[in-house]
């Protein structure tokens, strides 16, 4: 089991290069071409592999697939499913100007967990979850365990601590933690000294868009300079700045779902009309954050029960729950309701 292999599979599809996942080759549709297509599949026989939510939506699988829309869905290679119809079939900025071929059919799995794994690849790697499928025929091999060492937080480890004084919380400390492979860091930002009593913690997940730009799109910006006041004035606590943009699909995904917010969809359908789960995030990496810093108990600010419940679950005791309430605006007010009403956030 290599995280470092599953670091060169993520670099090889990113490159348009054929993987394989056990004895499932693989072509990543979004990095490929139809020369590459050509190389690959010479024959034109390789199946596409897309996600059971994105099969759904183009009405290629049972509707009730879509419940676990990270689940993968085999579309059987026919002769009009070229290397522009897999790109329209893979990508849903096309569905309203792209009419479909057709008709498409979806075929059972052979190999079902390596097909799952490989959309959990796809994820990792920033890509939408579509390939071009075959039996494996000398491509650079992984198995579904480099994936979950990858994946895994109890590799974290802290790389380097300085002091940082921050806007609104002068007396702040930042500790940055990797993993050997990992393309970005976690930090935390210790805010303040302890007191004897459970820290007040924030789960922030990374926004470019709202913490950096200031997007009216989201609440991202103004959360984090609101939680950090709020632990500075409940004594001491900790912010945990997560890497995990756009819920766990990556920047670029993200900015898909923005267009396809834009034609009308919420935050969950942009989400599963790409292929991925509603949210992707490892928050077992958190804990692993709150360990390497000796706290395991903690009070928790937010909206989300499954912060918590994710906390719990890795060994985290969350003593309390701190509602984390910011006023909407007119460009979120949909996404904020949306939160509220399909993904269980509470007050």
């Amino acid at each position: 089991m290599s995280a470092h292999d599953a670091a060169r599979a993520v670099d090889a599809l990113r490159r348009g290069w054929p993987i394989a996942i056990g004895d499932l080759a693989l072509l990543a549709v979004e990095t490929a071409d139809a020369p590459r297509l050509a190389a690959f599949d010479a024959g034109g026989e390789a199946d596409l592999l897309l996600s059971a939510g994105r099969a759904a939506t183009l009405k290629l699988a049972n509707q009730r697939d879509a419940a676990t829309p990270d689940a993968p869905v085999l579309v059987q290679r026919a002769p009009w499913l070229d290397f522009d119809t897999a790109t329209a079939l893979a990508d849903p900025q096309f569905d309203l100007a792209t009419p479909l071929k057709g008709p498409f059919r979806a075929i059972p799995l052979a190999e079902p967990e390596l097909s799952a794994a490989a959309l959990r690849l796809a994820r990792v790697a920033g890509l939408l979850p579509a390939f071009f499928v075959r039996k494996a025929a000398g491509e650079e091999t992984i198995t579904a365990a480099d994936i979950d060492a990858h994946e895994d937080a109890d590799r974290l480890r802290i790389v380097a601590r300085a002091r940082l004084p921050v806007l609104d919380a002068e007396d702040s400390e930042i500790v940055a933690f990797r993993t050997d492979e990992m393309p970005g860091e976690h930090v935390a930002l210790l805010i303040g000294e302890p007191n004897g009593n459970p820290p007040l913690v924030r789960l922030h997940s990374e926004c470019l868009t709202g913490d950096v730009l200031g997007s009216l799109k989201c609440d991202c910006g103004p959360q984090l300079q609101a939680a950090i006041r709020a632990i500075r004035e409940s004594g001491w606590g900790i912010l945990l700045y997560l890497r995990q943009e756009g819920r766990g699909i990556g920047l670029i995904n993200k900015l898909r779902a923005y267009a396809l917010q834009d034609q009308g969809f919420d935050t969950v359908d942009a989400n599963t009309r790409l292929g991925f789960a509603v949210d992707a995030r490892n928050f077992a990496t958190a804990a692993k954050m709150l360990s390497l810093l000796g706290q395991h108990r903690i009070r928790l600010l937010t909206n989300n029960p499954d912060k918590v419940a994710a906390l719990e679950a890795a060994g985290v005791t969350v003593t309390e729950r701190v509602p984390h309430f910011l006023p909407p605006n007119p460009h979120n007010e949909r996404y904020l309701a949306t939160k509220r009403d399909r993904t269980g956030h509470q007050l």
